[in-house]
């Protein structure tokens, strides 16, 4: 049978007046045109909890335990890359049996969220503090400064298309946390190496890079390697690298 529609909330609190002013159970229902049990219902609720609105409904028990959700709390914590199904094996080891997209949902209600880490360039602590004291040598500079001022990067393109990683676990604002990011290298095989530049006045012509890149080559990739093409050039370049 299906559930009865429920007492809006404004007719349960005029139910709530009129007792306090003193009437019945009768004289209640009579002036509001509810069965008596509604009226009883109401004011019991009201004298339980003290309102009138509807309460949280425990809903189904989870099958998640305290001690098991410490512990996929702590495994997602300490491995951001392990999957819901590792984390379902492990939760069987203290015998708890439950779906993988439970594990995910109870991962979520904890602020834990499954994201596509992010790809950086892998920085050594001399890089790390390299870069801080030049941003903190140039943070007052003037505009002239930054308008005269090249700047320039290598970076490499899959022939095979980009290299995937899984999912991590991690809460918001942390994805630039060392162990939530994909540390990225301008080495390794079955790839281009593309070597490019901009200043204030746009963007520069893309070097497609034959061999390997050393401090020479970064610095005078004209001089050191010839085929330098425009900017339309190296959009096909990318295009068809891209498309193997």
């Amino acid at each position: 049978m299906p559930r009865s529609k429920g007492i809006q909330e404004q007719m349960r609190t005029k139910v709530i007046e009129i007792y306090q002013s003193g009437k019945g159970y009768k004289a209640i229902s009579k002036a509001l045109g509810l069965r008596r049990t509604t009226v009883r219902a109401i004011i019991h609720k009201w004298q339980k909890h003290g309102t009138v609105v509807n309460l949280p409904r425990s809903g189904r028990p989870t099958k998640i335990t305290p001690r098991a959700q410490r512990q996929l709390i702590r495994e997602a914590t300490k491995d951001p890359r392990t999957t819901s199904k590792e984390q379902q094996a492990s939760l069987a080891s203290i015998k708890v049996s439950v779906h993988d997209s439970t594990i995910r949902k109870r991962l979520g209600k904890n602020s834990l969220h499954g994201r596509f880490p992010r790809r950086k360039p892998l920085l050594s602590k001399k890089n790390i503090k390299a870069r801080l004291d030049f941003a903190k040598k140039h943070l007052n500079d003037c505009q002239d400064f930054w308008e005269n001022t090249l700047w320039t990067d290598e970076t490499k393109v899959e022939l095979f298309g980009r290299c995937v990683s899984r999912y991590i676990w991690r809460k918001s604002n942390t994805a630039f946390q060392k162990k939530n990011i994909i540390p990225t290298v301008k080495y390794g095989g079955g790839s281009v190496m593309v070597w490019g530049c901009f200043a204030a006045s746009g963007p520069g012509r893309l070097a497609v890079i034959d061999g390997t890149m050393n401090s020479t080559v970064y610095q005078n990739p004209e001089g050191e390697c010839p085929a330098i093409c425009s900017s339309t050039q190296a959009e096909a370049i990318l295009g068809a690298a891209a498309g193997q």
